[in-house]
């Protein structure tokens, strides 16, 4: 039987890498990977990580971690040390984050060497990301993610 905090990090993996429109999947997921845990546990699991049902750029629904809440959620893990939340609008990405921090954040994401951002612009608070052609939000979201954590 693997443990809680072993769970609590795959939900927020397969949550992240992919699109999952409701718990039945979640749950047949996590149970084919040696998870044993009822509906109501899953529910409560997803309450804490704050993850959220949020209609997809195809249509559908799917379940969403929210950035601002993988520092809180997960002690042991990176911090994500003044970013509040990435939300996308069309191609593009803003990232709300403590007042002061905009900045240095952009910063690191254009040093970034995948290739995926083309560019941001910062103020204060908040920062635009201009991704590049042909990377999905998932994408964009995991590897802005890491960049964040590296942080």
């Amino acid at each position: 039987m693997k443990n809680k905090t072993d769970r609590i990090k795959f939900i927020r993996q397969i949550c992240i890498e992919q699109t999952i429109s409701n718990q039945d999947e979640l749950l047949a997921i996590l149970r084919k990977n040696g998870y044993s845990l009822t509906q109501a546990t899953l529910s409560r699991d997803l309450k804490r990580l704050k993850i959220s049902k949020t209609l997809s750029p195809t249509g559908e629904y799917r379940y969403v971690v929210p950035v601002s809440t993988f520092a809180a959620v997960m002690p042991s893990e990176p911090k994500l040390i003044g970013v509040n939340s990435l939300e996308f609008s069309g191609p593009l990405a803003v990232i709300k984050t403590k007042a002061g921090y905009a900045g240095a954040i952009a910063s690191e994401i254009d040093a970034d060497k995948t290739g995926a951002i083309l560019g941001t612009i910062a103020g204060d608070d908040t920062i635009l990301i201009i991704p590049r052609e042909g990377f999905t939000r998932d994408e964009l979201t995991i590897i802005l993610t890491k960049l964040i954590e590296k942080n």
